[in-house]
């Protein structure tokens, strides 16, 4: 049977029930915002279908259903009707090699009540959550900061894991394709702390889009025993392990004294010197994040193991360095041999200047300058309607070197949303490095809050800003 519906988003009737009639409830936000980061990764709309426990519209086998999104909730996991959907899909979509179903956590929900079918599968957290003081509470405001630092990144990692999945079933009639979707690279990306996990899953993005599989696939077992296992099950399955090491110790399993971070460091350091005693390529990249200063002493002495013990093995880098730095490394050596380019295309390069179109008129001279300097520019669209300007937005961010955002008339908001873009474009498909990222403002406006961005700052009279403009443009073709 055809699968003519991409996404089928089963969930409880009460989790989209909202105060006041004709207003829309959470699951259609979320259904309205998860089309338009498909329709942007996939270049069509696709086919989003709701189904309440309610709901009987769809076919009663749901074999015709490509992937299932499962908002699971605690009514969501006492009904039954809800319960047999997931069954049924389960049933209906058994003979595929890869999973189809996606499971979004709208509220937080203990494993242990989370049905068996969805228990093992990676949840995508859609609430927010205070890192320093543990309080939870669920979005209503979808373009608050928060909601950029946490909905956005999940909504972002949801699409293009659905992406993915939807370009393995079109290649299931290409044997010749889908054998080699397989037989790509394999890297162990470690679980990290809470406080590195944006991080990990934007780095994740990257390895993904460049065709590798990442591991793990599956959340790791809470007892020590089983852990162990499946993490070295995984590593040995693997060329690389990458470890993000930030002020957060980590998550410690039943049955055991060290956290999950400490856990995995140490498999994969028994694991390369078993491997490369064989003879056989394998290697451990290493980031720690430079600024400890709230590190507990726990993290500190686990810190300061790693580095004693990786300094005299052979086949482990250890950096410590700005993250950004970090990722770029972890490109040259990972990444870029067959999409790296030499000096003769620095003319070819091209810079994304980010405007709006209030500031239009404000904005020429210095595009007039990129472009003098021997840039392609690429600007924003503002004609066509409102999926049509965010599919240029996506398709520039996908193909720049280096990219310039203009504050002129906008809000500090608008700039947000663009810096957010520029920090997720690894997420949207590039298949090389930014080079370097600025953000020019008129005289006398206050860039404090972007201080900590990795952007370059360019704010003043406009004959300076035009230098350090220049300087700036400079390095990326140097």
């Amino acid at each position: 049977m055809a699968l003519d519906i991409d996404v089928l988003i089963t969930y409880a009737e009460k989790d989209n029930e909202t105060a006041k009639k004709g207003e829309t409830g959470w699951v259609g936000h979320f259904k309205r915002f998860l089309e338009l980061m498909l329709f942007q990764v996939l270049g069509s709309k696709p086919n989003v279908v709701l189904k309440s426990e309610f709901d009987s519209a769809t076919s009663p086998t749901l074999d015709n259903v490509a992937v299932m999104v499962a908002v699971l909730t605690r009514d969501f996991a006492q009904s039954g009707r809800c319960l047999d959907a997931v069954e049924t899909f389960h049933k209906a979509s058994q003979g595929s090699p890869f999973g189809r179903i996606f499971k979004v956590l709208k509220a937080p929900l203990p494993l242990t009540e989370h049905p068996p079918r969805l228990r093992d599968l990676l949840g995508y957290d859609m609430y927010q959550q205070d890192v320093e003081t543990g309080l939870i509470k669920e979005y209503s405001d979808f373009f608050s900061e928060e909601a950029e630092r946490q909905y956005w990144m999940k909504m972002v990692d949801l699409a293009y894991d659905i992406h993915e999945t939807l370009l393995m079933l079109k290649q299931g009639d290409n044997k010749t394709g889908a054998r080699n979707i397989f037989k790509r690279k394999t890297i162990y990306l470690a679980e990290t702390g809470h406080d590195l996990s944006v991080q990990r899953n934007i780095i994740k993005r990257e390895l993904q889009r460049h065709g590798y599989i990442v591991l793990p696939t599956s959340t790791l077992p809470s007892q020590a025993a089983e852990l162990e296992r499946v993490v070295r099950k995984d590593m040995e399955s693997s060329a690389y392990t990458i470890h993000l090491i930030g002020t957060a110790y980590g998550e410690i399993p039943e049955g055991s004294n060290r956290s999950v971070v400490d856990i995995q460091n140490q498999l994969a350091t028994e694991i390369t010197a078993e491997r490369r005693a064989r003879g056989e390529d394998f290697a451990r990249l290493i980031w720690i994040a430079p600024n400890l200063r709230n590190a507990s002493e726990r993290q500190k002495t686990f810190i300061d193991t790693i580095k004693r013990d990786t300094e005299a093995q052979d086949g482990t880098e250890i950096l410590q360095n700005p993250l950004e730095d970090f990722k770029n490394i972890m490109r040259e050596e990972l990444l870029e041999s067959d999409v790296r380019k030499g000096p003769a295309d620095a003319a070819a390069r091209s810079i994304y200047m980010v405007y709006d179109r209030v500031d239009a008129q404000q904005a020429e001279p210095i595009r007039e300058m990129i472009e003098k300097s021997g840039f392609k520019v690429l600007t924003p669209a503002f004609e066509g309607d409102l999926l049509d300007v965010r599919k240029k937005h996506i398709e520039n961010l996908r193909s720049f070197d280096g990219a310039v955002i203009f504050k002129g008339k906008v809000n500090d908001q608008w700039v947000r949303m663009k810096v957010l873009d520029l920090l997720k474009a690894p997420g949207f498909g590039r298949r090389k490095p930014i080079q370097g990222k600025a953000l020019v403002t008129e005289a006398g406006t206050n860039v404090e809050a972007y201080k900590n961005q990795n952007l370059t700052l360019i704010s003043g009279d406009s004959s300076r800003s035009m230098e350090t403009l220049k300087n700036f443009l400079q390095d990326i073709k140097a």
